[in-house]
């Protein structure tokens, strides 16, 4: 999970000063000494954290700060406020050229940091927002790379233009160019070849085709994993080649955020997106502001809204609005459970839903150990047991019928018991609210949710 180690480390850091009801100025540095520590940890470039805490806590000892009424929440603003500025402020997109005319972006980036995964990425991506993208394989170096990029490209429904291994990549991209002004492709996405270290070589070919082409953004493609090694890569491509912006892979991989916390300081190039998986969708757009949010557990709702739209289309509204309907009446059923499982799996399940949540003020550690993936993937074999009759009407489960779906997802019978026991309290509970829709009342029918016996390693009913 992004961020994870130094978001544990952050939490911890002002915890201490929430449980104080006025701060002192060595209250104030010892904080920000212990927030110095989980930056260097996270492996974020040292002397972006010495200007860091310089400036947070030329902020934080002020007069304001000290002699407010909440000065703890104060402190935990003004290092919101410093980390989206480390990180760049406003959010970076792609520019196109206007009207039909032609966009040449060119990926660049070692080789293993997902550069051709991430090119037709952008290719899906940009094709949502109208235009008509066209990738160019680049590399005819690597075993299968024209063959991964084709693969990719028949996914994301892109067209692929290709000359084999035979020519030389300047004159590659000079035809894919000709070919997409005669075909109305206007931009065109130059997979270039990586290589394992950056040498002449790889550097005098791209600068070959820069020169065979108008190329109007070049964007580099660096592993997040790598630390503050990838700081060093994207600061040697932009002072070799000119970089316009930096694209973040693995992200989902990376507990420590050093990168994304550090590139825009050092180089001065924006992070453009973030890779958050290996689905052609997994491609975040990168906001500095949401990013701090998150770095500092306060979640990330506007994130969590987006991607609930790009994930759940027309039918997943409809059924959402039905099951809204049913849950008020107190209908709901095991297909409508079923049907809210896919959707947050489609979204990166629920631990990540959680994670971008404000307000909850758990660890991630405390996140994962309250909501037990294997353990709700259990249950959803009981529901997957059952016969379609079954999950609609929960009153025809016999003990009889029981006992075959207990064989059937391979759980103790006692088990089953259980999970229905509690879907069956659960439904009243949901009628029961349901009737007090705009009434004063204490709680929430998923109140409980982390809680009580069934989904967690503590316990809690899975939805």
């Amino acid at each position: 999970m992004a961020f994870e180690s130094l978001t544990d480390k952050l939490t911890a850091a002002f915890a201490k000063l929430r449980g104080k009801g006025r701060l002192t100025e060595a209250d104030v540095r010892t904080a920000l000494k212990e927030v110095k520590m989980a930056l260097l940890e996270a492996d974020v470039n040292f002397r972006v954290v010495k200007q860091f805490i310089a400036s947070a806590e030329e902020r934080a000892v002020g007069a304001d700060v000290m002699s407010g009424l909440n000065p703890a929440q104060m402190v935990v603003k003004i290092v919101n406020e410093e980390l989206t500025k480390l990180m760049g402020s406003e959010t970076t997109e792609i520019s196109f050229q206007p009207g039909q005319a032609v966009t040449v972006i060119m990926m660049v980036g070692l080789q293993g940091a997902g550069k051709t995964t991430t090119a037709a990425k952008i290719a899906a991506k940009v094709k949502t927002k109208g235009k008509n993208p066209m990738l160019t394989a680049l590399d005819i170096y690597r075993p299968a790379a024209i063959r991964q990029l084709q693969v990719n490209g028949e996914k994301a429904g892109v067209e692929v233009f290709s000359m084999g291994e035979n020519h030389r990549p300047a004159d590659i991209a000079r035809a894919a160019v000709e070919h997409a002004v005669k075909n109305r492709r206007n931009v065109v996405i130059l997979d270039t070849a990586g290589r394992l270290q950056i040498d002449d070589a790889m550097m005098e070919e791209l600068r070959e085709i820069k020169s065979a082409v108008t190329v109007h953004q070049t964007i580099l493609t660096v592993d997040a994993m790598t630390g503050q090694e990838a700081v060093n890569v994207a600061k040697t491509f932009d002072e070799r080649i000119g970089v316009d912006g930096v694209i973040l892979t693995k992200m989902d991989g990376d507990t420590r955020g050093g990168a994304a916390l550090s590139v825009k300081a050092v180089t001065g190039r924006p992070i453009l997106y973030v890779g958050m998986g290996e689905k052609l969708s997994d491609l975040e757009q990168f906001y500095p502001d949401r990013m701090a949010g998150r770095i500092l557990g306060m979640g990330d709702v506007l994130s969590l809204i987006e991607k609930a739209q790009a994930n759940l289309d027309a039918s997943d509204e409809t059924r959402t609005r039905e099951m809204a309907g049913r849950v008020k009446k107190g209908k709901f059923d095991f297909n409508d459970y079923l049907d809210s499982m896919s959707q947050m799996r489609r979204m990166g399940g629920l631990t990540s839903i959680l994670g971008m949540m404000p307000g909850l003020g758990v660890r991630q550690e405390d996140l994962e150990n309250a909501v037990d993936e294997k353990k709700m993937k259990r249950i959803e074999a009981i529901v997957l047991s059952m016969t379609p009759e079954e999950r609609a009407n929960p009153k025809l489960l016999t003990p009889r019928r029981k006992f075959r779906i207990a064989k059937g997802s391979g759980n103790d019978i006692a088990e089953v018991n259980r999970f229905i026991k509690q879907f069956e309290q659960m439904q009243k509970m949901m009628k029961q609210m349901g009737g007090l829709t705009g009434k004063k009342r204490r709680g929430s029918p998923f109140g409980g949710m982390l809680g009580g016996q069934g989904f967690g390693r503590r316990g809690g009913f899975p939805f």
